[in-house]
């Protein structure tokens, strides 16, 4: 609609409301000045009964005019809001069409259409108890009937969204081993006895045995008893074994299985050890070639490599002998897996600097291990092994 047509319309509107309020002005004199002439007609018998006849219809007439009245004065604020609200209606059109749907827009909306509504609503309580007949109720309720339904469009926008589908039960358990495994106290081993619970249901899934893989590592972690931390670390290498051969490609079942074989490798003899320092090498491999940016991958790596780079030469002949070819790292190749977990996770944790230390000290560079060595100092200790990293910094910043 065109500027000046709105104002035309408007403005047509302003002079039929003007119209029917002259013409009710006109009625009532009119009815007043022929209710006299027409009572000295009669006789005097007549005269009584008409006069009160004629009182109460006008009465009522009044009523009912004075309701109308009060609708019309009504309607006069109305259209002086719409004539205001008129001026904005292109832009209100051009930011809908422009996909805007900003608080301006919505304030516009709301200055009028909502303050027509409650208008609306109280002039027809108002009529409604003076007597307004059925077809001007009947009227007015569809006039708001109208409004409400249009607000009801607007507001249309926030049932057209999707809901959201339920979670299902494996889903939920899944969120629940994720949030207490990110716990940082005791409720980390937690994890374990909830995910147990359910293994009758889910024993077949890949990303339920993975997880339970990753709680007997945090509940080893959290045991005291030398068993029990074996017994730990010997389950959940099993459960990692298993969740790999549901699915070869998952990355996490591969990093979780290479993490509890080098757990177990701490309580076995020197042939296993080995042997589970092969497997570890290997499952590793595999996870950073599944998912090449997690950096716990790399990290991993950085201490097997740091760890082989230290072996003596008799522990290597011993590999020599079982396995037929040694392990082989360098501190060269430990320092770049380190490097690397820096690059994708900028202060990864306080172990990381501590063994970026290391290796630049081992190489000779020991401007560079201090610098380390004051980065790591630099984090808050928030973990378990928060607290070692820190026990081995204070060791290994004596030695500088």
């Amino acid at each position: 609609m065109a500027q000046a047509d709105s104002r035309a319309l408007a403005l047509g509107v302003l002079a039929g409301a003007a119209g029917i309020s002259l013409a009710i002005v006109c009625f009532r004199k009119i009815g007043a000045g022929g209710g006299g002439r027409v009572l000295h007609l009669r006789s005097n018998a007549d005269h009584t009964a008409g006069s009160l006849g004629l009182q109460t219809g006008q009465a009522e007439v009044l009523d009912r005019l004075g309701a109308l009245i009060h609708c019309v004065s009504e309607l006069k604020e109305e259209v002086k809001a719409l004539k205001d609200a008129l001026p904005h209606l292109q832009d209100n059109v051009r930011d809908q069409l422009r996909g805007r749907s900003g608080d301006d827009i919505t304030t516009r909306k709301a200055s009028t259409l909502h303050r027509t509504l409650t208008r609306r609503k109280k002039a027809s309580a108002s009529a409604t108890s003076e007597g307004q007949s059925s077809e001007e109720a009947e009227s007015e309720g569809g006039y708001i009937t109208a409004l409400t339904d249009s607000e009801e469009e607007e507001e249309s926008d926030d049932d057209r969204k999707p809901p959201q589908e339920p979670v299902d039960e494996l889903t939920a358990l899944l969120q629940k081993a994720d949030r207490l495994h990110s716990c940082n106290g005791a409720e980390k081993a937690q994890g374990l006895n909830a995910l147990l619970e359910r293994k009758a249901e889910f024993d077949q899934k890949c990303q339920y045995l993975w997880r339970l893989s990753r709680a007997y590592a945090d509940a080893h972690d959290f045991a005291v008893d030398l068993a029990e931390k074996k017994s730990c670390a010997e389950n959940g290498k099993k459960v990692g074994e298993e969740a790999i051969s549901i699915n070869p490609q998952c990355a996490e079942g591969h990093q979780w299985y290479a993490i509890l074989c080098g757990l177990l490798s701490e309580y076995e003899s020197i042939q296993n050890k080995i042997k589970n320092g092969y497997l570890f090498k290997d499952h590793l491999d595999k996870a950073i070639e599944l998912k090449p940016e997690d950096p716990l991958s790399y990290y991993l790596l950085g201490r097997w490599c740091y760890a082989v780079s230290q072996c003596t030469w008799i522990e290597r002949k011993v590999a020599a002998t079982l396995f037929g070819e040694p392990p082989s790292a360098t501190v060269q190749d430990a320092l770049q897996n380190f490097l690397k977990v820096e690059e994708i996770s900028p202060k990864y944790s306080k172990f990381n600097y501590v063994f970026l230390a290391k290796c630049y000290k081992d190489l000779g560079h020991r401007r560079q291990a201090q610098q380390m060595c004051d980065a790591a100092s630099a984090m808050n200790i928030q973990t378990k092994e928060d607290e070692e990293a820190q026990k081995e910094l204070d060791s290994f910043v004596s030695s500088l």
